[in-house]
């Protein structure tokens, strides 16, 4: 059996036998409770870019955990023009699915944001990744995935990034806003490889997945229900 093939055995599994449990752990989430990503107690990036004058495009790569249900929140982000799943962080070039699964190539699955930084800053990006996309204090796991590949990471692709990133990590951690410490890396994006076509817009080609329901819908709901004024359909 491929790995892709046990990863949905396993989200069967965990669907049928603790369907309770993630809808409680979504509902803590939606509240506003302190820490799992909870939004309403992630404040804003006291360090961030300025909003750039006139449009143009950057880009930002973070993981967090299954690229699915990254992918669909910053989908949702208003000034992202693009989000595209794929892998960065390892030793291997151009891996597909089934390597960086096995977790002998270090990859961690990852989501390439490229956007418009007159309409929504970096900094604003961080603010969504670390609230609603993800739980940034699960060290090699998310939700029901477990593995290195699914660890939380920003890559950063200058110094002006990795300045924001530093210093919001430690914003948060003296905010105290998670009840554990936040693991994410920040580490120098290396490369971004991108997956599988059938890895892309994969929550919104496949919005009834019992993966997709208990796992990722409620991401981008929170995302609409926490920060209107940055979310687009």
């Amino acid at each position: 059996m491929t790995t892709g093939s046990l990863r949905m055995v396993a989200v069967i599994l965990t669907v049928l036998a603790g369907v309770m449990v993630w809808r409680a752990r979504n509902e803590v989430m939606a509240s506003g409770a302190p820490g799992g990503g909870a939004a309403a107690a992630v404040p804003a990036a006291a360090v961030d870019e300025a909003k750039a004058p006139a449009p143009k495009k950057e880009t930002a790569v973070v993981a967090g955990g299954c690229f699915w249900g990254i992918q669909a929140v910053f989908q949702h982000v208003k000034g992202v023009v693009s989000a595209t799943s794929g892998y960065s962080g390892g030793s291997v070039k151009n891996p597909d699915y089934e390597e960086v699964s096995s977790g002998s190539t270090g990859h961690a699955e990852s989501v390439q944001i490229v956007y418009d930084p007159s309409q929504v800053t970096y900094g604003e990006l961080l603010l969504v990744f670390f609230s609603v996309a993800h739980d940034p204090t699960e060290l090699n796991r998310q939700g029901p995935d477990e593995g290195t590949q699914y660890r939380s990471v920003i890559f950063y692709s200058n110094d002006e990034q990795k300045r924001i990133a530093d210093a919001y990590v430690a914003q948060l951690e003296q905010a105290k806003v998670y009840p554990h410490k936040i693991v994410t890396q920040v580490v120098p994006l290396q490369a971004f490889y991108a997956a599988e076509g059938y890895h892309q817009n994969y929550a919104k080609i496949h919005p009834d997945n019992p993966y997709i329901m208990f796992n990722d819908a409620p991401k981008v709901a929170n995302l609409k229900k926490e920060f209107p004024e940055l979310y687009s359909k």
